[in-house]
């Protein structure tokens, strides 16, 4: 079998409802000509995989079939999904353990194959299994990236074009550190089309935003609490976050994402992975951007990295190189 990179060919590990969300996602993109699905549960993968192509009629022309480790050779992205879910009560934090076993199996198996391409790691706690995922692979921390606060970032967004009653598409801000309970939101850079935040919340007759900020910081944080509360799981979101980080690899578009990365001294940080703005490519996280932060917000994302610190430390993972 030729193991060239195959720029059209990508594969989803795990199709409980993310996965299977990402695959019907990327099947609205025309990204990819060929999509692989993989599952523990070998019928789940190909029930996914049917009921996918049934729509391929009315969609982009493309092959989405169920397969094992032996068809991710020659993918340019491979997307982990597989994992616990996170349950109502739980945080993020608290599926560590669990998942961590079900990464390890599954870079063992990567390992086994000439797999070069970008692997986008979105089971939770993204970030810890971010970089368990490098570690482990001992791919270049480049090419091994998580979803990390993409989806925040949007949910952010969203809220504040809400309460500002213009386009989510026309707000510029993003949610950086953890993708968990200590991350933050950097209002202090954030803006709607050149204006800054504030301005813009005073030209929409709410002078006093700082309160309002400050529920919605915790509302973006707060949110897959209150959908899993609600109907279980989260799924559609990330699906749009992970569609969004592919476009930026195959397209090689540059852009910048808060995907999570491995740190080398931005904010005196290193050893860890953590979102922050980032250039992203073919090749993976080409730049780690170390924007402007105020500062508080420089306080609190020292103290989420700090946090995360602590549970590689229990982990007793060797630093990343």
């Amino acid at each position: 079998m030729n193991h060239a990179e195959n720029p059209g060919k990508a594969a989803i590990i795990g199709c409980g409802h993310v996965g299977a969300s990402i695959a019907f996602s990327l099947m609205q993109t025309a990204l990819f000509s060929e999509l692989v699905l993989i599952d523990a549960d070998a019928r789940r993968a190909q029930g996914e995989a049917m009921d996918l192509s049934h729509g391929l009629p009315y969609g982009a022309t493309m092959r989405i079939r169920a397969g094992d480790y032996g068809d991710v050779g020659d993918c340019a992205l491979i997307i982990v999904t597989a994992g616990a879910n996170q349950k109502e009560g739980e945080t993020r934090l608290d599926l560590i353990g669990k998942n961590l076993r079900i990464l390890a199996s599954i870079v063992r198996s990567l390992r086994a194959t000439p797999f070069a391409g970008i692997l986008l790691i979105v089971s939770n706690p993204v970030d810890i299994l971010t970089y368990e995922a490098q570690r482990l692979s001992g791919y270049p921390a480049a090419r091994v990236i998580g979803s990390g606060t993409v989806l925040d970032s949007a949910r952010l967004k969203q809220l504040l074009g809400e309460r500002l009653r213009v386009d989510s598409r026309s707000v510029h801000a993003v949610v950086i550190g953890e993708h968990g309970d200590s991350e933050l939101a950097v209002f202090s850079g954030a803006n709607v089309s050149g204006i800054d935040l504030a301005h813009c919340f005073a030209l929409r007759g709410q002078p006093d935003c700082a309160p309002l900020l400050a529920q919605i910081e915790e509302d973006v944080r707060t949110s897959a609490y209150a959908i899993i509360e609600r109907k279980g799981a989260t799924y559609y979101g990330i699906a749009m976050a992970v569609a969004r980080i592919a476009a930026a690899i195959v397209r090689d578009e540059h852009a910048v994402l808060p995907v999570s990365t491995a740190l080398s001294g931005e904010y005196g940080l290193r050893g860890l992975v953590l979102s922050i703005p980032s250039v992203v490519g073919r090749q993976g996280v080409e730049d780690v951007l170390e924007i402007p932060l105020d500062t508080s917000e420089r306080s609190r994302l020292l103290d989420s990295a700090a946090q995360l610190r602590e549970v590689l430390d229990s982990l007793e993972a060797p630093p990343l190189s």
